[in-house]
């Protein structure tokens, strides 16, 4: 390489790596400041308007327009009987799904994270398979499934489905969570006499709770949220709160979609921020 060639590649290299003026570095944090504000707020726009709309007394069958300020809603949000109905088997199959998938998904998380066994790829690529299949296929192939099995469509095979999709998003989530686990903390256990059983709930347990409590929630939100799935294997007997509303949307919006859904919403927050909480009193307590 000659010598002009040198002098300009080291001139480039020097112009790359100059540092920024601190004008220039304030200025790009306030713009990526100021576009993540953005985000964030074209993120919640739908959230907030379903909770600014829980308080309107709407002039017709549709809550879609501003009409008057009213509390009526929320004195009695279980006014509607097919609404409280269908809310309620969302809730009853949303607690089966996520306790199931929180289980046997952590137990499928520990054995893949610390143990090394023949298939193991192969267990990993098919958790994976439901995050990135299509929820349109997922419900048809259990659709078709039961139909092959005579089964019949209804709250059990609902709460399956739930329990099919959850399961990886729990796995993949506690492993997230098991990844950095120091497992010679359990050999430090039981080499002081520990049982199996009590270095896992002494231990392990505590150390990934965190993880545990976050695909809880995660699958619990993504359970009570599913239509697509759900409308395949519900049958007949069975509607969840989504399946309603969708029914429902070409003939009325009533208020009370409004305050079911600012519940649940109220809920999770209340959950997280308690969550948020008991880790920043850990976190002080620890420092």
């Amino acid at each position: 390489m000659t010598e002009p060639l040198l002098a300009e590649r080291f001139v480039l290299e020097e112009v790359v790596h100059e540092p920024l003026p601190p004008e220039k570095r304030r200025f790009r944090s306030r713009l990526l400041g100021l576009w993540a504000v953005l985000v964030y707020a074209w993120l919640f726009a739908p959230i907030v308007v379903v909770v600014i709309f829980s308080f309107n007394d709407p002039a017709g069958k549709f809550n879609t327009a501003w009409n008057e300020f009213t509390l009526d809603n929320w004195a009695d949000p279980f006014q509607r009987q097919d609404y409280t109905e269908a809310f309620l088997t969302s809730l009853k199959v949303a607690a089966v799904a996520c306790l199931v998938a929180t289980v046997f998904g952590g137990l499928m998380a520990l054995a893949t994270s610390r143990y090394e066994f023949r298939g193991k790829g192969l267990v990993n690529i098919i958790l994976v398979l439901p995050l990135t299949t299509r929820e349109i296929v997922m419900g048809s192939s259990l659709f078709t499934l039961f139909f092959a099995r005579n089964a019949s469509l209804g709250f059990t095979t609902v709460v399956i489905a739930h329990i099919l999709f959850c399961l990886s998003f729990v796995a993949l989530t506690v492993q997230a969570r098991v990844r950095g686990f120091d497992w010679s903390l359990e050999d430090a256990a039981m080499d002081l006499g520990s049982s199996p059983w009590r270095t896992f709930r002494t231990v392990t347990f505590p150390l990934i709770l965190p993880g545990i409590a976050a695909a809880g929630l995660l699958s619990f939100a993504l359970s009570i949220d599913d239509y697509i799935i759900t409308s395949f294997v519900a049958g007949d007997g069975t509607t969840t709160f989504p399946m309603r509303i969708f029914n429902a949307n070409k003939t009325e919006l009533p208020p009370q979609i409004n305050v079911l859904a600012s519940m649940i919403l109220l809920v999770t927050v209340g959950l997280m921020g308690i969550g948020a909480w008991r880790t920043l009193k850990r976190n002080a307590a620890a420092s």
